[in-house]
């Protein structure tokens, strides 16, 4: 008997669309690596559309007033409450991710985000007036910038898709978003409920592959490209949006260090790291994956680790059990097998190490110790379920090996030193410091990195700024 697949549309300007020229991208059930739907193979047509029915809408949501934002926002927060059980369906069909978490970990965080943004959208506001010059009075301007071509990765389709539709609208904004190309389902869902509460052409989705999000960011009409990714397509979409300065905004890859001292309490720091490393099978750019601990205390840690991490359970999505499910596709499998079968000779798999199962994308939960500093798998973005450890000897030591990569979004130090954990907060070159955790976040407080984890800010009132522009009025006071 065959299952009949799944249809899956691009929406633009308050309608489901096929693509223009019909061409279709299988999707994957990361879970069970069976198709279960397919997804529209968006052309240049579909991103014209799109982008014009995006254009068209802007004056007019411009022009709303932020209550009127506002109350919109609230609408939409409320109806992803109400319909938060299909949300995490969708997303655990996307991904593969455990359905229990996906409803106390994501919907919960998501809401309040957007009701945050909600409110944020009553404080557009820029310096007061005032006189500069003698007989003139000048007033800021805080404006939206227009209409924001938005790429959502695959590895938090549906929190990171509000991180970038919130403050848009919030801020005055039209959007057209595009998913992953293996995670397109939770996001068309989202133009479903958002539809039907903003005015046509206010929220477009388009789904398709790279060269998809290529034509949008490539597209004369947007005014800012904003992008959760890899380095290299954070690269690309500079490198595009600089032809006609496009202003954009790039969360990119991390490599979090996660320092312990000697003063540490090994056993809860083992309990918190191993979740904060191992959630989402470690496909996060904050993720708690490279560990950094000092030498006196280095074997007892890496045993209470290992043990943690055979203690961890990955599995399907409706198993209760476990920590987190599979890897997000067939590729990011290779690549996380690929890190373990290049380890150096002076590495110890400590747990771990192999794939789960026959049937979907599920890898061990994995711990890799005796590793040094130049090693590929200390430098590089791994985005599975591995965590390696350093030892080192000191302080200077510790702060020189944590910011000696490229990646720059997140870091944590684990010590009961008040005076270390200041010293460690303002040397760590990252966008992110915690200390004594790994990973929270919150709607209110900055999230974004520097060097090649990008720029800009997400979430806070720092990340709906980035949505606006600011212009200067002056007028004379004679009249």
């Amino acid at each position: 008997m065959t299952t009949e697949l799944r249809r899956l549309r691009n929406y633009i300007n308050g309608e489901f669309r096929d693509a223009a020229d019909g061409r279709t991208i299988d999707v994957v059930n990361p879970a069970t690596g069976e198709v279960y739907a397919t997804s529209p193979l968006s052309g240049q047509a579909d991103v014209d559309a799109a982008m014009d029915a995006a254009a068209a809408a802007f004056p007019g949501w411009r022009d709303t007033t932020p209550a009127e934002r506002q109350k919109v926002l609230l609408k939409i927060a409320d109806a992803f409450e109400e319909r938060a059980e299909e949300l995490i369906a969708a997303e655990s069909e996307n991904t593969g991710k455990p359905i229990g978490l996906t409803r106390t970990e994501e919907i919960p965080p998501m809401v309040d985000q957007i009701r945050f943004f909600a409110g944020a959208a009553r404080m557009l506001e820029g310096r007061s007036a005032g006189e500069y010059m003698e007989g003139m009075t000048s007033i800021v301007r805080r404006e939206p910038v227009g209409v924001c071509a938005q790429v959502a990765p695959w590895n938090y389709p549906m929190m990171m898709a509000v991180w970038k539709f919130a403050p848009a609208l919030a801020a005055g904004n039209t959007v057209v978003l595009k998913p992953s190309d293996t995670t397109p389902a939770s996001t068309v869902l989202f133009a479903e409920i958002i539809g039907s509460v903003v005015p046509k052409g206010v929220f477009n989705v388009i789904c398709g592959d790279r060269e998809t999000g290529r034509a949008m960011v490539e597209h004369p009409t947007p005014a800012m490209a904003s992008i959760t990714g890899s380095v290299r397509a954070g690269m690309q979409v500079a490198e595009s949006a600089a032809k006609d300065v496009k202003r954009v905004h790039l969360e990119l890859g991390g490599k979090a260090p996660v320092v312990v001292f000697e003063d540490t309490d090994i056993a809860k720091a083992v309990e918190d790291i191993s979740v904060a490393g191992y959630f989402n099978a470690g496909q996060d750019c904050t993720a708690a994956t490279r560990v950094l601990v000092h030498e006196s205390i280095h074997d007892e840690f890496v045993s209470a680790l290992a043990k943690a991490a055979t203690d961890t359970k990955t599995g399907a999505p409706d198993d209760e059990d476990v920590l987190y499910g599979p890897l997000n596709n067939a590729n990011q499998l290779a690549q996380v097998s690929g890190f373990i079968e290049r380890l150096p000779a002076h590495a110890k798999v400590e747990a771990g190490g192999h794939r789960v199962g026959e049937k979907g994308y599920f890898y061990a939960p994995t711990v890799v110790s005796g590793l040094k500093q130049d090693d590929e798998i200390i430098q590089n973005e791994v985005f599975g379920p591995v965590i390696t450890v350093q030892s080192f000897r000191d302080e200077s030591q510790a702060l020189e090996w944590a910011n000696g990569v490229e990646f720059a979004l997140a870091s944590s130090v684990w010590t009961k030193d008040h005076g270390r954990a200041m010293r460690m907060s303002k040397s760590l070159d990252f966008g992110c410091v915690w200390i004594n955790t790994h990973i929270p976040l919150v709607a209110e407080m900055p999230h974004g990195g520097f060097k090649k984890s990008g720029y800009g800010k997400d979430l806070s009132s720092y990340g709906f700024d980035d949505y606006t522009r600011i212009k200067h009025v002056m007028t004379s006071l004679d009249g």
